[in-house]
């Protein structure tokens, strides 16, 4: 059994469609971020880093932490979502690299500073949501002649849509980027993305997040 310690965020999303559309059977263990639940010792020792989401694998008793990672084993343990030859498989690994270390740290950020900072910062808040809409046009450009990011659908897809995908919360526009808005729609439109954001639901749910705290999810 797969055991899946997440949050309705984008890097627990990633997890949750990922998990859905191999079909596998999994555990969800909501962790509520507002009461610093990431931050106790149990969670730590899961994941010294205090982040969601870790994936706990009973069957092979593996610990994985950063979403990435996890990503990638559960693509290695299927066979699915990343393609086996070293040329194709790479590609999906650059794209994949790419959010983890531009779109999500950038739009973190911008997020950070457009909606929580306690004070208004410009040169920061611009300097953010510039970057973000650059990271965007590059991912525009790039699926200009193609439905996806490394050719088929991959794991590269899930972890940018993810977070591309909450543009508005971030208040970075995608006007004028019709590949990447067209490529958003996409992957929305499939079935297993619909149920993966929607696990565990949203903060403020609290007693929808209590059920499936303790809920199996089945494929």
């Amino acid at each position: 059994m797969l055991e899946l310690y997440t949050a309705a965020t984008p890097n627990g999303w990633k997890i949750t469609i990922a998990l859905e559309e191999l079909g596998l059977a999994y555990r969800v263990r909501a962790v509520d971020l507002t009461a610093g639940e990431q931050h106790a010792e149990s969670f730590r020792a899961l994941n010294p880093n205090g982040r969601i989401p870790v994936l706990v694998d009973h069957e092979t008793g593996m610990t994985i932490f950063e979403s990435g990672a996890i990503l990638i084993y559960l693509a290695e343990k299927t066979g699915r979502l990343m393609p086996a030859t070293a040329h194709h498989r790479f590609d999906v690994l650059q794209w994949l690299m790419f959010q983890m270390g531009g779109i999500g740290p950038m739009q973190g950020q911008a997020v950070v500073f457009e909606r929580y900072f306690s004070e208004d910062v410009p040169q920061a808040r611009n300097r953010y949501k510039n970057e973000t809409r650059r990271l965007y046009e590059v991912l525009n450009s790039r699926l200009v002649e193609r439905d996806y990011l490394a050719g088929e659908y991959s794991i590269a897809d899930i972890a940018n849509w993810c977070w591309v995908k909450t543009w508005r919360w971030a208040r970075v526009p995608i006007d004028g980027l019709d590949h990447l808005s067209a490529w958003i729609a996409r992957i929305a439109a499939r079935p297993a993305v619909a149920r993966g954001i929607l696990i565990p639901p949203p903060a403020g749910n609290a007693e929808r997040q209590k059920k499936m705290g303790s809920s199996i999810t089945t494929r």
